[in-house]
């Protein structure tokens, strides 16, 4: 057995985990006296933030606009956004602009007026509001971010560092609980890592890698949801899972999504002969609610029996193509596909998770110094599904919100807590087939795919429940008797995930914005304010990190 490089203690006062736009917005908000601490899964300029093509939604044309994105964020939620979050973080949009500018975000601008940005508009907005860089605002946004982070004294970053799973004091035997930081597996050095911090943001993305077909990335297993829910956090809304429209239809381009702003600048969805066929499933046409585009491309190819549809806007012209879309463009054109003459085959892929672990307009969890942001959390603003462009925006506004929050907390004072014991893997081998892990990932994410899609039964629910219960005790027991890697920690985190998905969707006994269920095809009117909420069993404490190699059973 090859032995695994000594362990090690680091301390800081915050501990964040995910280096996305939520995670190093957050960085840069706290106070420059704290020292901060970001794990970064990969290269810092990673995650799923990069990816996002559209924009930042900001309501820039006063009170009148602010209004309308209010209801059109309901509207978008079927009726489950928590209006007074919705209200905050809407009014908060202009502030967040301001902000990125003073950071040199290079936002796109008006060709008429060079002092006023260039506003797009996305599906499920009334009107133009998205703030943009082109067709690579995610990307921007990351480079902005990580330029003023490497400039900050105050932060360091650890790249290529995942965290396993959080401490906390009730799992040291204590009954008053409490986050005090993590253990980290460092992928590149091959060693565990215990990282003691007064405060801990999970800030590590959504979970879309639980399907087959997705526009994330490859980190996007829902870790720290995950993480939140093993540690006693409750989680809400995880049936509302929201697939994109538009992915590019192209094995090679592993999931290259084909941004909103394509349809919000004319764009239109044909079927094989030519013909449109929005306006027959909604009166936006093309400009409806994601949900509503992406369940009827989804009806159009299994009654068709087609492989995808096609997305049109070659009309435009070169000219407008290039200018709006250089990145679409240039990355179509490396597979072959000119969409300045030709339509684009698209279909549906997991974007976007709607749910996540509860939290409070501080971004603050179930447990005491343990904070939730972005993707990762459930604010109450999206509801029952996201508007386009607000995700990159609540990134931001619940960033500042938790800084702002953990800024206040006296520095010191906080009570003791027994001491951490370091991760212990004396009962434990390296693998002996790792292909476990591989075959495992695939299974999961097809059943996934196959059972708990875009559109829903019953039946295709219980049959995955199964699935993921049995995955869940293979995994587990993988997890009990061998080494972690970075690979283990992700399928862990991602059958939990699953896990939660299918246990969500099984009790809405109704259809709602992302969950459309056959069986229960109606929309429930009592059911408007209803959220999903799972509440985990009780943290098991353990006096020594060797309990978690004893193959104790799930708790179910």
């Amino acid at each position: 057995m090859s032995e695994r490089k000594d362990s090690s203690t680091l301390q800081s006062d915050i501990l964040i985990i995910g280096s996305g736009a939520a995670g190093l917005a957050m960085a840069l908000r706290l106070p420059a006296n704290l020292r901060v601490l970001v794990l970064s899964k990969a290269g810092l300029v990673g995650g799923s933030t990069p990816w996002a093509q559209g924009g930042i939604a900001a309501a820039l044309g006063g009170t009148e606009d602010i209004e309308q994105h209010i209801e059109d964020t309901v509207k978008a939620g079927a009726g489950l956004p928590e209006r007074e979050v919705v209200e905050r973080v809407v009014r908060a949009g202009p502030e967040q602009i301001e902000w990125l500018k003073s950071l040199e975000m290079p936002f796109s601008h008006d060709h008429d007026d060079p002092e006023r940005l260039h506003l797009t508009r996305e599906g499920g907005h009334s009107q133009r509001r998205v703030a943009h860089a082109a067709d690579h605002t995610g990307r921007s946004l990351m480079e902005t971010l990580v330029s003023a982070v490497r400039a900050r004294e105050n932060v360091t970053v650890l790249e290529h560092h995942n965290a396993v799973d959080l401490i906390t004091a009730r799992r040291l035997g204590e009954t008053r609980d409490a986050c005090l930081g993590a253990y980290v597996l460092d992928i590149k050095n091959d060693r565990v890592v215990t990282v003691r911090a007064r405060h801990t943001a999970l800030a590590t993305g959504g979970a879309a890698k639980a399907y087959l077909f997705t526009t994330n990335p490859d980190g996007a297993t829902g870790d720290g949801i995950a993480m939140g829910w093993r540690a006693g956090c409750r989680v809400s809304n995880m049936e509302f899972i929201q697939f994109h429209p538009t992915c590019l239809y192209e094995p090679r381009a592993k999931s290259f999504l084909i941004s909103e702003a394509v349809r919000g600048e004319g764009g239109v969805l044909l079927r094989p002969d030519g013909t449109r066929f929005m306006a027959d499933h909604h009166p936006d046409a093309e400009l409806a609610p994601r949900d509503i585009v992406a369940r009827a491309i989804d009806a159009e190819i299994k009654r068709l029996g087609i492989d995808c549809v096609y997305l049109d806007i070659s009309f435009k012209g070169r000219e407008f193509i290039e200018t709006h879309f250089p990145m679409i463009h240039a990355r179509c054109l490396e597979f072959g596909y000119d969409m300045t003459q030709e339509p684009l085959p698209v279909v549906p892929a997991a974007h976007y998770t709607c749910g996540g672990v509860m939290v409070d307009e501080h971004g603050r969890t179930d447990i005491d110094n343990l904070y939730a942001i972005g993707e990762t959390a459930h604010t109450g603003l999206h509801g029952a599904n996201r508007l386009a462009s607000n995700s990159l925006l609540e990134c931001l506004v619940f960033a500042q919100a938790a800084a702002e929050r953990i800024a206040t907390q006296p520095a010191s004072g906080d009570r003791e807590h027994p001491a951490i014991p370091a991760w212990d893997e004396s009962q434990v081998t390296d693998p002996d087939e790792a292909v476990v892990v591989t075959h495992n990932w695939d299974e999961l994410r097809r059943s996934m795919w196959s059972y708990v899609g875009i559109v829903r039964t019953t039946k295709r629910l219980y049959r995955a429940r199964d699935r993921v219960n049995l995955l869940r005790r293979e995994i587990h027991d993988y997890y009990a008797h061998f080494r972690v890697s970075n690979n283990l920690i992700e399928l862990r985190n991602l059958v939990e995930v699953a896990d939660l998905i299918v246990r969500s969707a099984l009790t809405r006994h109704e259809s709602r914005g992302l969950h459309y269920s056959k069986d229960f095809p109606h929309t429930n009117p009592r059911a408007e304010h209803f959220n999903t909420v799972l509440i985990p069993p009780p943290a098991r404490p353990y006096p020594n990190v060797r309990d978690r190699h004893r193959g104790t059973p799930l708790q179910d």
